[in-house]
């Protein structure tokens, strides 16, 4: 099963490290990443793998949410084919 990552603020030191220290952490593999910074604002959008995680899908939303308060961006996980649903044209 795999996931959607999404995350976007203010560029500032240390938020790639933070989400993937994170994933790292809770056994999710990066399958795929992507990051522009526009005018000082950071958009990153990585593809997980969530198979292995040692927690819930929810309790990793929820941590990923926090950690995007700490640091002052928006973090969303999102199921693959509810994301690719939601942005079906």
């Amino acid at each position: 099963m795999k996931g959607i990552i999404t995350v976007l603020g203010k560029d500032k030191v240390g938020i790639i490290a933070k989400v993937c220290t994170y994933l790292a952490e809770h056994n999710l593999n990066i399958l795929d990443i992507s990051q522009t910074i526009v005018q000082d604002y950071f958009n990153m959008m990585m593809i997980v793998e969530l198979t292995g995680a040692n927690k819930s899908f929810e309790v990793i939303v929820e941590e990923l949410q926090l950690i995007g308060t700490e640091i002052g961006v928006e973090i969303k996980l999102q199921h693959e084919d509810i994301f690719n649903i939601m942005h079906r044209i």
